[in-house]
């Protein structure tokens, strides 16, 4: 008998699955076994393509795709905010790590994070049109460098901190164009991985 493994494709960009066919001389014995020789891929907190060093934090921020799809935020392996939650809405997502979440008004909320506090953030259909200057400002503080920018039904993905020095690396924007949108009226979505420091400053 002759094993004959050839390689059918990649799952998921890196397992293998192999079939092998076995070969017999008895003409009234042949038979085809497949076999599936995969590797069990470590998981990492969030989904994320890599796990995160000590004293970082694991996320993922996805921003909505048009007005059909909602965002999600996970942190440490938690889903703060998603479709399935029911906890979403059009407009700016925020999720607090340490804060505050019983303030409604979005400027008073903003206003209230204290120092040290992460701040996730995913658009939702249009998140610009209702942000006034005073918001953008506080964004701005957080260390966004794109908030300024920020139009009817862009798309946007953040994680910034309140006290944060410098501006944040941890930030995707996608404008809004008829010549390059991926859905009739709103661009394609925008995910985010990565670590973030324990203590960003």
């Amino acid at each position: 008998h002759g094993w004959k493994p050839h390689r059918d494709g990649w799952l998921q960009g890196c397992l293998q699955p192999w079939e092998a066919v076995l070969e017999s001389s008895d003409q009234q014995l042949s038979g085809v076994i497949a076999l599936s020789f995969i590797t069990q891929l470590p998981r990492h907190k969030c989904g994320n393509q890599k796990s995160c060093p000590q004293n970082y934090f694991a996320f993922k921020i996805i921003s909505g795709a048009a007005n059909v799809v909602g965002p999600s935020i996970c942190f440490e392996d938690l889903v703060l905010m998603s479709s399935v939650k029911n906890n979403i809405g059009r407009g700016l997502n925020i999720a607090l790590v340490n804060g505050e979440l019983d303030i409604t008004k979005l400027q008073t909320f903003l206003q209230g994070i204290k120092r040290g506090t992460l701040v996730l953030t995913a658009s939702y259909d249009d998140a610009a049109t209702k942000m006034n200057d005073k918001v953008r400002a506080y964004f701005t503080e957080l260390g966004s460098s794109h908030v300024g920018e920020l139009g009817f039904r862009d798309n946007w993905v953040f994680l910034g901190a309140k006290g944060l020095m410098n501006k944040s690396p941890f930030e995707k924007h996608i404008k809004n164009d008829q010549e390059t949108n991926k859905y009739e009226g709103w661009p394609e979505l925008l995910e985010m991985e990565g670590c973030a420091p324990r203590k960003m400053d």
